[in-house]
């Protein structure tokens, strides 16, 4: 197995003076060393071959003793020396201090075609930053990141990747639903990979502490490996790297809107640097269209992080990271005018995502009213997102409203009366507006389509998948990964996925909301 190993976090930044590995708060540093712990019995589950040849392997290197060492954290590649990221964040709105990689363990840096990826497990074990933690992952989460994170990257959202996902061997003890009732489950490992696991949190918490020499380190460090289009460290390269981050992370938070996924837990210390998804803890994706839906049980008060409010929240988090970078810039109003840049390019961009998704392509006056009057539609009734826009493609001018999408409401029994006449006043509206445009009914089908999702990971197709591997049974999780690898093609003969969630998921742990236990 040859990789090309070209690592430089761990060496151009400044590392935690410390060697054991034991809890503390670390100052004036960026990392601390660690060495991943060695499990029972560890098995390579899945992998997934399209990182392989990203990183330059083959899948005969997946099947060797030597990738199943080196990925569970049985062994550490010669030359390579692991370690933890040390950051902070505001979780649910408040300053948690020092966080950091509680569970997660930083192998190395691949170059490969080109392109530079960190390779990171995700259940390897204790870190300096694991706090009351075990630093372990169980199978239930792992399944759930490997197949999401894959299956985000086929969405076209920007994300974090998955290598190989893995059982420890070890036995886990946890308490899903923090109810005072704890048991032990399966230990996995996952392999993640993303060109850098920087964090808003890393740069957060190193201005608490207003160690300004390690933050502008830090700062120049990502803006060389990651932003070098934007020049050399300088007051205005610092407020150009804070623009262009506002911009990614508006371009990925956009994805999730269109393709109805719900993040659960935007904190700061799970906002990417990068603009990617990361970290997919109780995420969800939405059933019946709903702005207030969280996947997460510990936000089900007061919804902080539900659907219709994660854009809010970005923004929230992009001001945390402008408090940070302010202590390089020294002045507010190129971070202002930035954050109220930001806003107004979300509406901009939210509405043409919008627009793109039923099928309008031409500018009108209206098309913003045509929009609200939608999303109001659609809260009428328990309507599936996924399948009422993916349906609405086959919408004609001659075609009879309800029954082209009837198959995306949950209770059939409500589809009259008042209903009925609010969508049909609807139609009206949007059959007036598809007149103005130039496209034929083939052509616009084909570009919703290409927008509109098919097939996601809903999370009753998760629990599936966990359920049948808590049996040693794994072959539904390579049938959703390879599902998902399509997630925008017909694939008639995966037609069953194609489904509302059903009953029996409903209000099943697991199929509507998740704990962050994993």
């Amino acid at each position: 197995m040859k990789l090309t190993i070209q690592d430089t976090f761990n060496k151009e930044l400044p590392a935690d003076s410390v060697i054991d590995n034991h809890r503390r708060q670390v100052n004036a540093a960026c990392f601390s060393y660690v060495i991943p712990k060695k499990t029972a019995k560890p098995e390579i589950l899945h992998v997934s071959t399209e990182m392989l040849e990203a990183l330059g392997l083959t899948e005969e290197d997946s099947t060797s003793e030597e990738f199943k060492l080196i990925f569970t954290g049985n062994a550490v590649l010669e030359g390579t020396k692991p370690f933890a990221m040390c950051y902070g964040g505001h979780q649910f709105g408040n300053w948690a201090g020092q966080l950091g990689d509680g569970r997660a363990i930083n192998l190395f840096e691949v170059v490969h075609d080109e392109k530079r990826w960190a390779v990171q497990l995700k259940g390897a074990g204790e870190t300096p930053y694991s706090r009351s933690a075990d630093g372990l992952a169980v199978l239930r989460s792992s399944i759930r990141e490997y197949l999401c994170s894959e299956a985000m990257f086929h969405l076209g959202v920007p994300t974090t990747r998955a290598l190989s996902l893995a059982l420890s061997g070890d036995s886990v003890l946890r308490d899903v639903l923090y109810d005072g009732h704890p048991a032990y489950e399966k230990g996995a490992i996952v392999t993640r990979v993303a060109p850098s696991f920087i964090r808003f949190g890393n740069f957060e918490i190193l201005a608490s502490k207003k160690d300004v020499p390690t933050l502008k380190a830090l700062t120049d460090y990502t803006i060389h490996h990651f932003y070098s289009h934007l020049g050399t460290p300088s007051k205005d390269t610092y407020l150009k790297f804070f623009e262009e981050v506002s911009e990614r992370s508006l371009e990925m938070v956009i994805h999730w809107q269109r393709v109805g996924f719900v993040h659960g837990v935007m904190n700061t210390d799970n906002m990417s640097i990068l603009g990617l998804t990361i970290d997919y803890g109780p995420y969800g994706w939405l059933e019946g269209y709903d702005f207030g839906w969280t996947p997460n049980t510990t936000d089900r008060e007061h919804k902080r992080y539900r659907f219709g409010s994660q854009v809010d929240i970005v923004g929230w988090n992009l001001y945390q990271l402008a408090n940070a970078l302010y202590l390089l810039i020294g002045e507010a109003e190129g971070l202002e005018n930035a954050l109220a840049n930001f806003r107004t390019m979300y509406d901009t961009q939210y509405l043409e995502m919008m627009k793109s998704k039923i099928g309008l392509f031409t500018e009108d006056k209206k098309d913003k009213e045509l929009i609200v009057a939608l999303q109001k539609v659609l809260h009428v009734t328990e309507t599936d997102m996924t399948i009422f826009f993916r349906k609405l493609s086959d919408f004609t001018l001659t075609s009879h409203p309800i029954q082209c999408i009837k198959d995306a409401f949950y209770i059939t029994d409500e589809i009259d009366g008042v209903v009925t006449e609010k969508w049909q006043e609807w139609f009206d509206f949007y059959t007036t507006r598809l007149q103005k445009e130039t496209l034929s009914d083939k052509d616009r089908k084909v570009k919703m389509d290409a927008v509109n999702p098919k097939y996601v990971l809903r999370n009753y197709m998760a629990q599936l998948a966990i359920n049948a591997a808590e049996k040693e049974e794994y072959t539904l999780i390579d049938e959703l990964f390879q599902l998902l690898k399509k997630p925008y093609d017909e694939q008639p003969e995966n037609e069953k996925w194609f489904a509302k969630r059903p009953d029996w998921a409903r209000h099943k742990v697991g199929c509507s909301m998740l704990s962050c236990s994993s």
